[in-house]
C-alpha cells in the first residue's frame, strides 16, 4: 500500500505527481528543484544558493514523512552543466554525515524542468 506524502514547506507539484510516495518503510521522493516554497519563485541566482534551496526542499519532504537525511540510503542528481559539480557536491555533502552518506549517481542532462540547474531525489527508509 501507498501513502502519498505532501508538504506546504516545499513546492508543490507543476505536473501530475506527488513530492513523495511512502511505500511500507521506503520513501520515493520526486526530483526537487529550486523554487521557494513561500514564493512560488526559482533560486537562480547562484549555483550555490540554487542548491542549497533544492536541498531544503528535499529536507522539508523528508521531515513530512517523519525522516531526515540519515534515513536518505540513495539520491540521484541531474544537472544540466557538469562544470557546476564540485560547487553543487560541496552544498549536498553539508547536508549529509560523510560517513553514513547513501549511494548516487550524478548525470548531466540536456534540460531540466523550467530549465533549472540542479534537481535531486531520494530514496530513504525508516
Amino acid at each position: 500500500m501507498k501513502k502519498i506524502i505532501t508538504t506546504t514547506k516545499a513546492p508543490a507539484p507543476i505536473g501530475p505527481y506527488n513530492q513523495a510516495v511512502l511505500s511500507g518503510n521506503t520513501l520515493y521522493t520526486s526530483g526537487q528543484i529550486a523554487i521557494n516554497p513561500e514564493t512560488g519563485e526559482l533560486i537562480l541566482s547562484s549555483i550555490k544558493e540554487e542548491t542549497t534551496q533544492v536541498m531544503e526542499n528535499l529536507k522539508e519532504v523528508l521531515a513530512a514523512a517523519d525522516m531526515t537525511f540519515e534515513n536518505v540510503i540513495k539520491t540521484s542528481i541531474f544537472i544540466s552543466d557538469m562544470n557546476n559539480f564540485g560547487e553543487i557536491n560541496a552544498i549536498y555533502g553539508t547536508y549529509f554525515n560523510e560517513e553514513t552518506a547513501p549511494a548516487r549517481e550524478t548525470v548531466e542532462v540536456a534540460n531540466l524542468p523550467k530549465f533549472v540547474n540542479v534537481e535531486i531525489s531520494a530514496i530513504a527508509i525508516k
